[in-house]
This record gives C-alpha cells, structure tokens and sequence, in this order.
C-alpha cells in the first residue's frame, strides 16, 4: 500500500489542488517500510489525481480538498482522508494504526460564489464565475 500525504516543511500542505509535494509512504504489513518526497512539477487540482494513480498511491491524506478534486480521485480509486492537519509521519503513523482522525465531509470552500466572491483574490483565477 502507498499513502500520498500533501507536504510542506514536514507539515500536512492544507490546500491539496495547490500542493507542490507529497510524501509517500510504501507500507506493508501495518508497517512504513520508506517514504520519500516527490514534486508535482506543477500539476494542480484534478490533474492530481492522476499524478497520485502514476505514483501508486492508494491513499491520500491532506487538509482541504475541493469537490472536483474529490471526484478525480475517487475515480482514480483512491481514497480520500481530508480536514487533517499536523506532522505528515504522524498523520502516516496514526494511518497505519487505525488512529487517524479526519474528517470525512471535508470542503474546500474558496471556490464558492457567495456575495462579494472574487476568484483571483485567493490565487486561483483559474475558473470563471459567471
């Protein structure tokens, strides 16, 4: 089994559609037998997903995740374990123990169009809101 985890600086990256690593972990047996950081060479959102299907990953654990990101990668069959935030080897760790806390409703909201919304005010400016 692969564990994907969105990184920054050993930390859990709360953005997944923005994450420039992820960690991988290889783990068998109830046990991490290696990780090791990889770079999205600038893939981004949906197109995530099929970066984590190349890398093998069965699993992802990250903070926030949109609702097409969510779709790719439940198509892509790979699980999803968001709204985590803390160290990525503990996230693994307490993975692996059956330990971890998530939540399963996870939204990223930044993409919404509620009153006042303006898309490159947050950095995407990727979507039109009309």
């Amino acid at each position: 089994m692969k564990i994907a985890i969105t990184y920054e600086n050993g930390q859990i990256f709360q953005h997944f559609g923005h994450t420039k690593q992820f960690k991988i972990y290889t783990v068998e047996d109830g046990k991490i037998l290696s990780s090791q950081i990889v770079d999205t060479n600038g893939s981004g959102h949906g197109a995530l997903a099929s970066f984590l299907k190349e890398m093998q990953a069965d699993v992802i654990i990250c903070g926030g995740i949109g609702g097409g990101a969510q779709t790719a990668l439940a198509n892509a069959g790979i699980k999803l374990y968001g709204g985590v935030v803390g160290l990525c080897d503990e996230a693994a760790t307490l993975f692996v123990e059956g330990k971890l806390q998530f939540n399963p409703n996870v939204k990223c909201n930044h993409h919404s169009h509620e009153a006042g919304h303006n898309c490159t005010s947050h950095g995407c400016g990727t979507h039109k809101c009309n």
